[in-house]
């Protein structure tokens, strides 16, 4: 009853809740005064702050947030104060005997709190040696070390003390000013400068032995900061560094805008990484490499990660978005802008192909019906939580990426660093960016952003065409593309205002239309015999073409770009799933495509092969499809050559190793087999010793191919592992061995002491491998309460997606039924989400089962 007459009142008067977990916005900060003494040994800290304030009018209560603190005095100005908690609400009332006149006072508080081992707040980081005190704020979690205006528009400046152990140091936002000794036996206390002006989630802290690596770029001193024992892994972070500040400078008017720019990696850290003004925290395999076994692409993760973070310096910190609901402000900016740097300072690694890649991968994300706007109400915790997600990041920088492409690269930058300068130092929403982009570049941007951030999905643009009077006659229908048939062929009343980047054969140059209507009809010069609907590869929609249009594309590849050709695959396959296309006939497509022979094309072409053989083939239709592979691969992996040669690029090495991988793990192929157990012995022995792409995948096949006591030496590696990445991939490869009793040790090993909170990621090996679902799946319901006590509560609202591995009704079902009995706060959306992706796929063999094995008996009878 509760909960239906929450909804009905809800549903009367929205406005009495939608805001029921933000401040009042009567009390501005200006400064904090902030003084902390964390205990390593005990695990707590006490604290001592002041906040300058503003108070708008009179009050005799001013609110605040705080979480898990206790608070022991609290003063306004000179009156004492009474202190409230609502620890539900995650705020703190200050009654006063009188109220505050409107203007300029102060907050005085001093409070205790517990450095948790949920690694959010406050919190306790351990190594095998000691301890160590750090901080992850961001969303909203600042308020569980100080009690303060914890919302993103409260942007304030903030004075750090620590006092610490002596022999250790601390790392704050600003640099330290002075070092004294005291107060009492073995402590000293370390100030720092003044942080900028900005949100209280960016504040950092960290206490421990630290070491850092010196360099500097620009006049900008830079650090990477590690524990002792990892300096050596922390080179080739600074040498990233230094390059992507240097191209940073160079693209933005607004030089770097802090004084000092450190990097910090520590044990323990839920995210990939966290962008604190001046102070970026990472995870280990975000930021440390051994450059004696780091792979092409852990070098690229890294330099990615750091340039990512680097570009919150402005987007995010600088410039912040006023409430979450604009997270896509900060994210999606970031990751648009992380593959600039990296590009001009590493061409061989051709971002730009996985530029393309990733709106790929936002498309898949945005193919369901209940998936999020890019621009989504969030009030509660949890909600801001769940706004971390493919659609901040992936989808809005695809966006992005195709109104640069639009408007031009230039003026794109131009009107990029017009809303910065305009909004330094404070914050902005989505629609002072699209408005100054649509100023700067005279195009009808804000109707272009606006369509695509406040309605979910993605346009499947249809394109025809025929030649008449020496002219090609192009006609454009749009709709939002479901992965769902029936709703794809139903329809839906949404419109994008999208620029459509037409490439016709007759004239090789690309030519916008910009689609606003439901059809709209082109006429481009000259004869053309096909029309490509993405020219340059970077609009944010699925192209859909006549039968012949796209056999004729797909014959002619090598005529586009290694960009264009990218999305030819993704395209087809996007048919598949609906019907338009017979898996056989894509199958032939991917396999006869003439194409570039470069790494991103030709894992578009065969990055599909998995998910088919995990979910479309049949179990008498295995052998069959191994033997397709085989002889797809086999000649694929020929045509780059079986073994290196001077001079190749390294990417065509990862190639050679993923096309081995894969040639080994579908088509069977007894030798790779024997030779992948080969290499992971000697990579046991000596991981310098083996081609070090070969490592990984020999190690994953093995294992998936392994027995008791090969899971036995796994288990011994992972506590020798030398390298992030090393314990990363052993721990990986103990979540797929086939034996049931292997998958209940692996859940076992990872709910033990020895295996850290931040790497419950493998969770999802066992579950996802499709021979160890069922198992990790009952091991997962059993083991619930024990998962949820290590990751923590808050992190809950994120093991709904465990439900979208699945593609059998079945288990599915259960899904649903578990995770809605769990009542997790923020999980509604994520279990929709989850349900219609496993209907997708479950659909795509209904649509396709028989049509795949009538392919694979026609190809095996020639």
């Amino acid at each position: 009853m509760k909960r239906v007459f929450a909804v009905a009142v809800l549903a009367l008067c929205p406005s009495l809740f939608l805001h029921a977990q933000r401040l009042p916005n009567t009390v501005i900060p200006s400064s904090y005064d902030l003084t902390f003494a964390p205990d390593l040994a005990t695990a707590t800290f006490t604290g001592e702050e002041t906040i300058h304030v503003r108070v708008a009018a009179p009050s005799a209560a001013i609110v605040l947030n705080a979480s898990e603190l206790k608070i022991d005095e609290a003063t306004v100005g000179e009156q004492k104060a009474t202190v409230t908690l609502d620890e539900a609400k995650e705020q703190a009332t200050l009654t006063l005997p009188a109220a505050v006149p409107a203007g300029e006072t102060e907050i005085h508080l001093r409070f205790t709190g517990v450095l948790n081992d949920k690694l959010r707040g406050f919190y306790l980081s351990k190594s095998k040696r000691r301890n160590y005190a750090v901080t992850q704020f961001e969303a909203t979690d600042a308020r569980k070390a100080f009690p303060g205006f914890d919302e993103p528009s409260y942007k304030a400046v903030f004075h750090v003390t620590l006092v610490v152990d002596k022999g250790d140091t601390a790392i704050s936002n600003g640099s330290i000013v002075s070092d004294t000794p005291g107060p009492g036996e073995g402590k000293h206390t370390l100030k720092f400068s003044a942080s900028p002006k900005m949100s209280s989630y960016l504040l950092a802290m960290l206490v421990g032995d630290f070491v850092c690596r010196e360099g500097g770029a620009d006049g900008i001193p830079i650090r990477v900061c590690s524990l002792p024992e990892e300096k050596d892994m922390t080179g080739f972070a600074l040498e990233a560094s230094e390059n992507v500040l240097k191209f940073y400078d160079r693209y933005f008017s607004v030089k770097y805008p802090y004084k000092k720019l450190d990097h910090i990696v520590f044990p323990d850290f839920a995210a990939g990484a966290m962008e604190n003004a001046g102070a970026i925290t990472y995870r280990d395999t975000a930021l440390m490499i051994d450059p004696k076994t780091a792979t092409y692409d852990q070098r690229q993760e890294v330099a990615s990660v750091i340039a990512h973070e680097m570009a919150h310096q402005w987007f995010g910190d600088l410039v912040t978005m006023k409430w979450w609901n604009d997270i896509w402000l900060n994210e999606g900016f970031a990751t648009w802008m992380s593959d600039k740097p990296l590009e001009a300072w590493k061409p061989e690694w051709k971002v730009d192909q996985q530029e393309i890649d990733g709106t790929l991968g936002a498309l898949n994300t945005d193919q369901i019906a209940s998936i999020r706007t890019i621009r989504a109400q969030a009030d509660t915790p949890a909600e801001i939580q769940n706004l971390f997600d493919g659609i901040a990041y992936g989808k809005a920088a695809s966006v992005l990426r195709m109104v640069e492409a639009y408007v031009g690269p230039e003026t794109f930058r131009k009107g990029v660093n017009a809303y910065l300068e305009k909004h330094s130092y404070a914050n902005a929403t989505a629609e002072d960016f699209w408005s100054q982009i649509a100023e700067t570049s005279g195009k009808p941007v804000d109707k272009i952003m606006k369509s695509f951030t406040e309605q979910p999905g993605a346009p499947l643009v249809d394109l025809s065409s025929h030649c008449e009077g020496g002219k090609t006659l192009v006609t454009l229908t749009q709709q939002r593309y479901f992965a769902d048939e029936k709703l794809l062929a139903k329809g839906s009343d949404q419109l994008w205002t999208l620029p459509v980047a037409l490439l016709p054969s007759a004239s090789n140059q690309p030519e916008y239309v910009l689609l606003s209507q439901r059809q709209q009809k082109v006429e481009l010069p000259g004869c053309s015999a096909w029309v490509y609907a993405n020219a340059g590869g970077r609009g944010y929609y699925r192209s859909g073409y006549e039968a012949e249009n796209f056999q004729r594309i797909s014959a002619v590849a090598g005529n586009l770009s290694e960009a264009e050709q990218l999305r030819i695959p993704n395209d087809a396959w996007a048919m598949v799933r609906v019907g338009r296309m017979k898996i056989g006939d894509y199958l032939d497509l991917v396999k006869n495509m003439n194409g570039s022979l470069s790494r991103d094309v030709v894992e578009a072409r065969t990055n599909q092969l998995f998910n088919i053989e995990d979910h479309y083939v049949s179990a008498a239709d295995r052998p069959a499809f191994q033997s397709w592979v085989r002889g797809f691969i086999g000649p694929l992996l020929q045509q780059i050559g079986t073994t290196a040669q001077p001079g190749e690029l390294a990417e065509r090495s990862v190639l050679r190793a993923n096309l081995t991988t894969t040639l080994a793990m579908i088509g069977r192929d007894p030798q790779l087999l024997a030779k992948a157990r080969e290499t992971a012995e000697q990579y046991m022995k000596d991981p310098t010793s083996v081609d070090r792409e070969m490592a990984s995948g020999s190690v994953v096949l093995s294992a998936q191919n392994g027995d008791a006591a090969l899971f036995d030496r796994y288990h011994e590696q992972l506590g020798k592992a030398k390298t992030p990445q090393e314990y990363n991939l052993f721990l990986s490869a103990l979540g797929v061995f086939p034996q049931p009793e292997l998958t209940h040790r692996f859940f076992d090993l990872l709910l033990s002491p020895e295996v850290k909170n931040q790497a419950m990621f493998a969770l999802f090996n066992p579950l996802s491998f499709y021979e160890t679902q069922p198992v990790a799946w009952q091991l997962f319901k059993d083991d619930y309460p024990r998962i949820v006590e290590k990751i923590g509560g808050l992190m809950e609202s994120n093991l709904p997606r465990v439900a979208t591995v699945f593609c059998d009704a079945a288990l599915s079902n259960d899904a649903q039924q578990f995770f809605a009995s769990k009542n997790i706060p923020g999980a509604g959306r994520e279990l929709k989400n989850a349900k219609e992706r496993v209907d997708a796929c479950i659909q795509v063999r209904e649509l396709q089962q028989q049509n795949l094995t009538d392919y694979l008996q026609q190809h095996a009878a020639h």
